[in-house]
């Protein structure tokens, strides 16, 4: 199972929102295809017909409620 696999299981299973990496939440969405723009601390992805995912990082972790906005939208697009 790669890294990537991991990640989405990890994500996709919702028990450890708040100990998600940010590091490994952006590389995620970069290899799923999202574009990313960055504006201070806000990282904003960007996929055509997707929806919009917005982050900001909490020390080395993803927000818990970010992380759960980031499977809505995945699940929404049939990525995960």
């Amino acid at each position: 199972m790669s890294r990537h696999e991991k990640s989405i299981e990890r994500i996709r299973r919702g028990h450890s929102d708040y100990a998600i990496r940010f590091d490994g939440l952006r590389n995620l969405l970069k290899h799923l295809g999202f574009v990313e723009t960055i504006s201070g601390s806000h990282h904003v992805f960007k996929k055509p017909g997707c929806g919009v995912i917005n982050l900001q990082p909490a020390g080395h972790q993803a927000k818990g409620y970010q992380v759960r906005q980031v499977r809505n939208v995945l699940q929404a697009g049939n990525l995960i």
